[in-house]
């Protein structure tokens, strides 16, 4: 039999829409701007550090980063997120979303900064203080997942939580897009100061040296953002769900959500001294109850992500590809950070935001299921559609088309699994072990991205030896590469059965912190 709710936690699932929701929206999203920002702008700045740092005197293309430094550069960030997501994700379940949230915060200023200050007296001094720094920004960002996730989760209602979550993670979509828009008016500055001729024409002039500046000012600017919402986050409350089924200070949530929420709460001790707590994380009766779940989350998030960081990482090699991008001998260092930049931002204008509102717009009518079921089935169709005819799509008259199909795929990864895995797990696992659980989740997600990061960049190379960039051994060409990712979409289809609706029920009743410690204790025998 259920309990009946905590007063506090009902005020808080049957509450209209107010102003703190969009308050705590904002200040949660700005940190999803931030972390979008910081993990995207790099790829729009990598061909330019290979030319800055890596050129080659009487080569006929400009210099590239070396494969394993570009491994590094590109995937470094993912490693130290996985490990944020795992740290931070324990943490907030120990000490408190509120506390932890700051310092996350923090610690992605201070790295985004430290980023753009790379220093050395030679390419591998500069390329290693970058990663340094770009590990540690990524664990500040990896923190920055189950905390605003859980956080909003549990400060929304039941009838628009769904929203809020999506909302929040929406802001990546414009976080990208910032990152592309300010790539293009720093390269668009440059190129009127400092004008250059292409690489084929003078290979040394074509690369002025006040570049150096262009990918220093890009990284160093998503500092800003989070920057600004320092202040507001530490004045955040903790959630009454921390503090009332974890803390056990039903006083301190009464208190804390009757200035939320304007309207008189009375505290109830004795009900939190009832609520049940019989068995921990690692146990065989969380197994039993949730281990299917956090299996679903946790792979569907992981398959999802190598097909979405190989596409977003590495779409400018896949514009070179297609010809959307010139041959990079015909421009200047400047110029082609302006053209990957232009090629980025419109990708994310035309399809990756959009995707992730009409998520925000459909996801409390649709519900998680059905949404992240209908992304995968189009991603594997549209991935298929690129695949089979790809040589059809690198004819001259048919780029366009090529475009439109593959931002079609991203639209449907952000309408779909890219929102909806970021926001199930914040809603179906019990308040002691929930941002635990989407840390796991999210950390296997980015496990993916390590996946979809790396292991793209080797095998989207040409399957001639000759035709592979400089470094890198052939591969299975981008076809095969867009085949294998639609095989991968198609998994995650299959593995979001195992994926529970959550859509109009409160956290309690997914998570079964409702019932009675009688009940639990049955159910464990």
């Amino acid at each position: 039999m259920a309990r009946e709710q905590l007063q506090v936690l009902n005020a808080l699932d049957v509450a209209k829409t107010q102003w703190y929701h969009f308050t705590a929206i904002i200040i949660a999203g700005m940190g999803f701007f931030t972390d979008a920002y910081d993990l995207f702008c790099i790829s729009l700045v990598t061909k330019l550090l290979g030319r800055l740092y890596y050129h080659v005197d009487g080569a006929a293309k400009p210099g590239t980063l070396p494969p394993n430094v570009s491994a590094a550069v590109n995937g470094v960030a993912l490693f130290g997120t996985l490990a944020g997501q795992l740290f931070f994700g324990w943490l907030g379940d120990k000490m408190g979303r509120k506390r932890v949230y700051g310092m996350t915060l923090m610690l992605m200023v201070i790295c985004s900064v430290a980023s753009g200050l790379s220093f050395g007296s030679s390419p591998k001094a500069v390329m290693s203080t970058l990663c340094f720094f770009r590990f540690w920004l990524g664990f500040g960002i990896g923190g920055d997942y189950p905390l605003s996730a859980t956080i909003m989760s549990e400060y929304a209602n039941k009838k628009t939580r769904g929203a809020f979550i999506a909302a929040v993670f929406a802001m990546q979509g414009f976080g990208i897009l910032a990152g592309g828009l300010f790539a293009i008016i720093v390269s668009t500055a440059f190129k009127a100061k400092f004008s250059a001729p292409a690489y084929e024409v003078d290979a040394i002039a074509s690369t002025v040296p006040q570049a150096d500046y262009v990918w220093r000012i890009i990284l160093m600017v998503g500092a800003l953002p989070a920057a600004l919402t320092y202040y507001s986050r530490t004045k955040m409350p903790e959630t009454a769900r921390y503090t009332a089924l974890v803390a056990k200070n039903a006083k301190k949530a009464a208190s804390d959500m009757s200035k939320v929420l304007q309207v008189d709460i009375e505290a109830e001790p004795q009900k939190v001294e009832e609520v049940a707590k019989a068995y921990g994380l690692f146990s065989k009766e969380f197994v039993r109850r949730h281990g299917v779940h956090l299996f679903g989350t946790a792979s569907t998030w992981f398959l999802l992500d190598i097909a979405f960081y190989s596409q977003n990482l590495f779409q400018k090699d896949i514009f070179s590809a297609i010809g959307w991008i010139p041959p990079a001998k015909t421009m200047n260092a400047i110029d082609e950070v302006y053209k990957i930049a232009k090629a980025q931002t419109l990708i994310a204008l035309c399809s990756t935001v959009p995707g992730y509102w009409f998520t925000v717009a459909f996801i409390d009518r649709m519900g998680r299921f059905a949404i992240q079921l209908m992304g995968f089935f189009f991603m594997t169709v549209f991935m298929f559609a690129l695949a089979f005819p790809y040589d059809h799509w690198t004819r001259k008259d048919n780029r366009i088309g090529f475009v439109v199909m593959y931002s079609l795929t991203f639209f449907f990864a952000n309408f779909g699994p890219n929102a909806t895995t970021f926001v199930v797990p914040a809603e179906i696992f019990p308040a002691r072990f929930r941002s635990t659980c989407h840390g796991i989740s999210a950390a296997s997600g980015k496990a993916g991205a390590i996946v979809g990061a790396f292991g793209f960049l080797y095998l989207a190379q040409s399957k001639d030896k000759a035709k592979a960039d400089a470094g890198y051994p052939a591969g299975i060409g981008v076809k095969n590469a867009l085949l294998v990712l639609g095989g991968i979409n198609l998994l995650g289809f299959v593995f979001t059965f195992m994926v529970p609706e959550s859509k109009g029920k409160s956290l309690e009743e997914m998570s079964g912190e409702n019932e009675d410690n009688n009940e639990q204790a049955n159910a464990s025998v």
